[in-house]
């Protein structure tokens, strides 16, 4: 079998982006090597593929912002938390986190 260089990261599965970052960054690298050679289309499968980074690391941000709310309706739907409790734990991460909120 040829190729697998990148884990065969063309063969990326949905879901499965974030624990492929090393292959994603070393194909950005060898893209950026290529796209300085001129080679056509290097440039703007490098830009492409630094957009897939940038926005793997936004989703880990809104993801980790999202901690405490996921949190409260995870322990709520196991009954750790009454509705209630659940409920105003919503409430103090969106006055927390929302400046638009109140």
């Amino acid at each position: 079998m040829s190729g697998g260089s990148y884990s065969n990261l063309a063969e990326h599965q949905p879901g499965d982006l974030e624990a492929r970052r090393g292959d994603i960054e070393a194909m950005r690298d060898r893209l950026e090597e290529l796209a300085n050679q001129r080679v056509p289309g290097a440039a703007r499968a490098a830009r492409l593929t630094r957009y897939v980074l940038i926005h793997l690391d936004l989703a880990e941000a809104k993801a980790k912002e999202l901690t405490d709310a996921w949190h409260a309706v995870e322990w709520c739907d196991s009954s750790d938390y009454s509705d209630d409790t659940m409920r105003v734990a919503l409430a103090n991460w969106l006055e927390r986190t929302d400046p638009t909120y109140g």
